[in-house]
């Protein structure tokens, strides 16, 4: 059996503001759906991600209730260069979103930074220092 990645869920208070974000960050997500209860778009490569309202959630788990707290997973989103990784990040800091960890040139080897979705996700932009 070939395990693959189908898609990854994210919960949201707020379908019109997450799908807004994720927007901005880039990715391909077809309009008129701000109302939907669950939405899909597929990114290059292949993997979906995919949006539920809370309300959709406890239509088959009547019990869930949103996470607290720091996050529990990361998104992280690959750039071709470290300005790429800067300049993504200041666009979603410069629209208002919660930029959580400003771009710093991490020990590993990568250009890295977070910011906060909506929801309080962790959403990542990284990207290979130059060789020098």
């Amino acid at each position: 059996m070939t395990l693959t990645l189908g898609f990854i869920g994210i919960v949201t208070r707020d379908m019109a503001a997450s799908l807004a974000f994720y927007r901005a960050v880039g990715v391909p997500i077809a309009e008129g759906q701000d109302d939907a209860p669950h939405v899909d778009a597929v990114l290059d490569g292949g993997v979906a991600l995919a949006w539920d309202t809370i309300e959709t959630i406890r239509t088959f788990d009547p019990g869930y209730e949103p996470a607290v707290g720091g996050h529990r997973i990361a998104l992280a989103f690959a750039h071709e260069s470290p300005a790429e990784v800067d300049a993504a990040y200041a666009a979603l800091v410069d629209a208002g979103h919660d930029g959580h960890v400003a771009p710093f040139d991490a020990f590993w080897g990568q250009r890295y930074a977070s910011v906060r979705d909506p929801d309080g996700n962790s959403v990542e932009f990284f990207a290979p220092l130059a060789e020098s």
